[in-house]
């Protein structure tokens, strides 16, 4: 099947494109009841992308492997099913933005984390509010007699 170029944003600005020679659309018929036209018509799209075998760049291969996806099969192939359309054509475009969205999701670099100390006085403020809770609850406690 004939794919124009796949390309997309991520979140840095920096443009995603894949080659539609590395991109397999196959339709099938769609699943579940709905009459004559799911009987009869192949509307539902299976897309197939070969992870390790891909032009991307090494860094993001890395990371869509290891993802903890359902659809991406130990051989390092993404298999994104697309049948809530009635249209093969918005099925086939469903499941290309799925495949953009996907990609773009795991471009960006996450942030490292700066480590911080709380204030002392936010320290301090802690400390109060657990003297008095457990003050509240020690009055709460059986009484003791008193000779």
């Amino acid at each position: 099947m004939a794919v124009c170029g796949l390309w997309g944003e991520d979140l840095s600005g920096k443009s995603v494109n894949i080659p539609p020679s590395e991109i397999e659309l196959i339709a099938v018929r769609s699943q579940g009841p709905g009459g004559q036209n799911v009987n009869k018509v192949s509307t539902a799209i299976h897309l197939r992308f070969d992870i390790l075998n891909s032009s991307l760049s090494e860094q993001i291969k890395q990371r869509l492997m290891n993802l903890n996806d359902n659809r991406i099969t130990k051989d390092g192939v993404l298999i994104i099913k697309a049948s809530e359309e009635r249209s093969q054509n918005k099925n086939k475009e469903l499941a290309l933005s799925r495949l953009i969205d996907l990609i773009t999701s795991v471009s960006t670099t996450p942030k490292k984390r700066k480590p911080t100390k709380p204030t002392v006085s936010s320290q301090i403020k802690r400390l109060e509010d657990k003297s008095k809770r457990s003050q509240k609850k020690a009055l709460r406690g059986n009484v003791a007699d008193i000779e």
